[in-house]
């Protein structure tokens, strides 16, 4: 479980609930001090959260807050939703489709689709000769297909692992893909996260639908690939550190 903590009006984390009770049991971090996870409606006392964990006789007094270049603060609620990731998907389907079309034009797609439906309608209902010109719809239309999947591996993969962190789609609606500790991502795992989608497709799209409901909002293919998909646009958040709060070597909280 991840465990955000608030104080000064800042908000820190996702630290685990093993530390939070270790704070606890050392001082470090006042029962009183407001902390959230997921599943909660609003922010409650650590101590209420997590009961019986009292500081030790001797314990450490709290560490002063860091300046605030020092301190990563954390949406609560970090990771895009469900219907956040498909209204993406259905902006970027629609700008490829003007690419896709203009691929199959100029490799004979639309020629081939009039004459098998010609044929069709002039095969009186013959199985074999309805078998047969499907059979070279397919095979004239295989350049562009295969012209189409290289354009859309391409898209997704180069603008996931630009400094965009994410397609046309994802920036309208505010949202980047990152790996699992919040950094932009390689051409490559970018490239193993697009085609892990095939995967996701062959589970009736139960796989895509995983967004919906794992801790992380993470998809088949998200999880394949070790990544996320976070709220926010990378120009947003590149000024941030992508770390945690600071901790003393010895382990205790510091924010």
């Amino acid at each position: 479980m991840e465990v955000w903590i608030g104080r000064n009006g800042e908000r820190f984390g996702p630290y685990s609930e093993a530390d939070i009770r270790q704070w606890l049991r050392e001082g470090s971090l006042k029962p009183g001090e407001l902390a959230w996870h997921a599943g909660l409606t609003d922010w409650q006392p650590a101590g209420d959260l997590f009961p019986g964990e009292a500081p030790a006789a001797g314990s450490a007094t709290p560490m002063p807050p860091p300046p605030p270049r020092e301190r990563w603060i954390a949406d609560p609620q970090p990771y895009a939703g469900f219907w956040k990731r498909v209204a993406a998907y259905i902006v970027d389907v629609i700008i490829l489709w003007i690419p896709h079309l203009i691929i199959g034009n100029l490799l004979g797609a639309a020629a081939a689709q009039t004459a098998m439906l010609h044929t069709i309608e002039s095969a009186n209902n013959d199985p074999a000769v309805m078998m047969a010109a499907y059979s070279v719809f397919w095979s004239a239309m295989l350049p562009a297909l295969g012209v189409q999947t290289l354009v859309t591996w391409a898209y997704f993969a180069l603008c996931e692992s630009s400094a965009m962190q994410g397609t046309p789609g994802k920036l309208a609606m505010g949202i980047r893909v990152t790996d699992d500790e919040g950094r932009r991502i390689s051409f490559l795992r970018a490239t193993g996260r697009h085609f892990g989608k095939i995967i996701s497709s062959f589970t009736l799209c139960i796989g895509f639908m995983m967004a919906g409901w794992t801790e992380r909002k993470q998809a088949l293919h998200d999880m394949m690939a070790s990544t996320l998909v976070l709220n926010g646009r990378a120009s947003a958040t590149r000024n941030q550190p992508q770390q945690p709060a600071p901790r003393n070597d010895d382990g205790s909280f510091s924010a």
